[in-house]
């Protein structure tokens, strides 16, 4: 009988501590899984935890074009605004591949073999989008492709030399954005009111000044 107690006694006792030491092991599995979350976030690095284009990359981008935009609105009239927010829609922040490994940020297209590169683009042709492939010109720089695009501007095209001169003789972003879709500068019908939400977002337009 009286071993019969000592067992019970010992057998609760075994109890009582898995009882007390239960909510350590948890914490200790807890503070593991927890280790190991955030050990795995710092080795894949930012791109897990900031977005593709973060605000801090949008804005480093704007400062990189934006002196450059301003030195061609003085030489050719032609707004910053305008040049920055086409080179954010037409490149996606300078991240595309054309923007990358081309230098074009916007998507102007050549016909020297020697200066060009054929890749796809969308185009919007009789009501939908369709997907082609095209000769984009080749830039060592993106200045050298922001300079190219203004001078589209001011010389024209082969068949219209004044075809964006109301671009140039715009009074303001609004002006020069609709002037852009109202001389076939892009096929996407929606492209003028895309150019002027972008502008407004990210107030493009203080450079304007």
């Amino acid at each position: 009988m009286v071993q019969q107690k000592k067992k019970q006694t010992a057998y609760r006792k075994r109890k009582s501590r898995q009882r007390r030491f239960f909510p350590s092991r948890i914490l200790i599995a807890l503070f593991l899984l927890f280790f190991v979350f955030f050990g795995a976030l710092a080795v894949l690095g930012k791109s897990v935890i900031e977005p593709l284009n973060s605000s801090r990359e949008k804005e480093e981008f704007i400062v990189q074009i934006s002196g450059h935009a301003k030195t061609l609105q003085k030489e050719y009239k032609l707004l910053p605004s305008i040049s920055i927010g086409q080179a954010i829609l037409e490149s996606d922040w300078g991240t595309s591949e054309l923007a990358t490994e081309s230098k074009n940020l916007y998507g102007i297209k050549g016909s020297d073999p020697d200066n060009t590169e054929m890749m796809q683009t969308k185009e919007f042709v009789d009501g939908e989008w369709i997907e082609i492939k095209a000769p984009f010109r080749k830039y060592e720089s993106w200045q050298q492709s922001m300079d190219d695009h203004a001078l589209l501007f001011v010389n024209g095209t082969d068949w219209n030399a004044e075809q964006y001169t109301t671009v140039l003789a715009a009074d303001n972003y609004k002006e020069a954005a609709q002037a852009l879709q109202d001389n076939g500068y892009a096929t996407d019908p929606t492209y003028a009111q895309k150019l002027i939400d972008l502008i407004e977002q990210y107030q493009l337009h203080q450079y304007d000044d």
